[in-house]
């Protein structure tokens, strides 16, 4: 017979009692003793019946540490340890309830717990349901009065929305995996918009698809929208908590997931009220913006009437500075004319004076020294050329000897 240290059959048993699945997961129903609360708030007791007794632990924190009293029938679950350092075995206590309530119950309890530890129950990864899906996956039985109360509200309300149902067992041993099926289908469709679970009322056990942990994680890995319709008001399963939005029966499901095309027209035709108001608000604003600007022009433009009589002071005035301007003009003209005249030579020649020209080269003769005796010349009156020719007076008056130049013509002998 081989020879073994105290560890090693510590050791051994450790191994034995914790690799039991029995009491890996052992539920079980007795009253409380001996309780101690330890300062870090870890409870001691012991549970017992009319023949034997477990030493337990339940550490701080644990789901219904608070149902612990001395006498208090109660329903535990947990797993049994070897603790080797006192060698003694131990019910490692994980949750408590009431004794009555069942194991279902004790086991929604536990599996809640532990979902919503992972995280699956967590609200900020609960995503916003669309405002106005085109397509509905609904999960249900085909045979049952779910689907059709779903089809009358969703006609009801929102006639533009298709149904498309993943038929599924909702009750009994199969209804699970059947459910879990059903969401992959419609995921891997995914022509949906949404999705309903739903089934209608029913007990703990006919609901329990609804709480079993395949049916949660299905949920929760769903890549489109899940709205929970579970039982009554009243019945709440871990469905329920998983999915993104949670409606107490199936018929608020589908109120839920929809709008009310009654209450879309209310809403269009205020805010089309509103977009008119707006509008002829805006109108007045902008015709007394106008008129605002209209009186400011009005008040900026001159004065016609006054700058009408300006004008036609400037008109008149103008006019006699015209006429004063032409009547001294005119006397100019008639001064200058006056002056031409003056220097007009027949004029000259009317008040007795001639002309006198060299016959064959037309010049005037202005002096006697120009002509010589005999020499042809024109002399011009007032009224007529006169043909003239030089002679010589060589008769004298005086010791001062003065030539004088005879013009002597068979018309003029007579002049001179």
């Amino acid at each position: 017979m081989a020879v073994h240290s105290v560890s090693q059959v510590a050791f051994y048993l450790k191994e034995a009692l914790e690799s039991d699945p029995l009491l890996a997961d052992l539920l079980v129903e007795a009253e409380v003793s001996n309780l101690r609360v330890s300062g870090a708030g870890h409870s001691y007791f012991t549970l017992k019946d009319e023949q034997s007794v477990l030493n337990c632990v339940m550490f701080r924190g644990r789901p219904g540490a608070e149902l612990l009293a001395n006498g208090n029938a109660v329903l535990a679950h947990g797993h049994v340890t070897f603790y080797e350092p006192r060698g003694s075995t131990e019910f490692m206590v994980d949750l408590t309830m009431s004794a009555g309530v069942g194991e279902l119950a004790l086991e929604l309890e536990r599996l809640t717990l532990q979902l919503e530890a992972e995280g699956l129950f967590e609200q900020t990864r609960k995503r916003p349901l669309p405002q106005f899906p085109q397509v509905i996956g609904v999960v249900t039985s085909p045979s049952g009065a779910v689907f059709h109360d779903i089809q009358n509200v969703v006609r009801r309300r929102y006639p533009r929305a298709e149904l498309l149902l993943a038929p599924s067992l909702v009750q009994g041993d199969s209804a699970a995996a059947d459910i879990v099926r059903a969401l992959g289908r419609l995921n891997d469709d995914a022509r949906a918009d949404v999705i309903i679970v739903a089934r209608g009322g029913g007990s703990l056990e006919e609901l329990w698809p609804f709480n079993e942990e395949a049916v949660a994680r299905a949920i929760y890995a769903s890549r489109i929208p899940v709205v929970s319709a579970v039982g009554h008001e009243t019945d709440f399963t871990i469905a329920d908590r998983v999915a993104d939005r949670r409606a107490p029966t199936p018929s608020a499901a589908a109120e839920l997931v929809v709008p009310d095309q009654d209450e879309l027209r209310r809403q269009l035709t205020a805010i089309q009220e509103y977009v008119q108001r707006c509008a002829l608000d805006q109108m007045r604003t902008r015709r007394g913006d106008i008129a605002g600007v209209s009186r400011e022009l009005e008040r900026g433009l001159p004065d016609v009437s006054s700058l009408r009589r300006r004008a036609d002071d400037i008109a008149r005035m103008a006019g006699v500075a015209l006429t004063n301007q032409l009547k001294l003009s005119r006397m100019s003209v008639e001064n200058r004319a006056e002056r031409v005249r003056a220097l007009d030579p027949t004029a000259t020649l009317r008040r007795g004076y001639s002309v006198v020209q060299q016959k064959e080269t037309g010049i005037v003769v202005t002096s006697a020294g120009q002509v010589s005796d005999g020499e042809s010349l024109a002399i011009t009156v007032a009224d007529g050329d006169i043909p003239a020719t030089v002679g010589t007076n060589a008769k004298a008056s005086s010791p001062r000897r003065t030539r004088k130049t005879a013009v002597q013509s068979p018309a003029m002998d007579r002049l001179f």
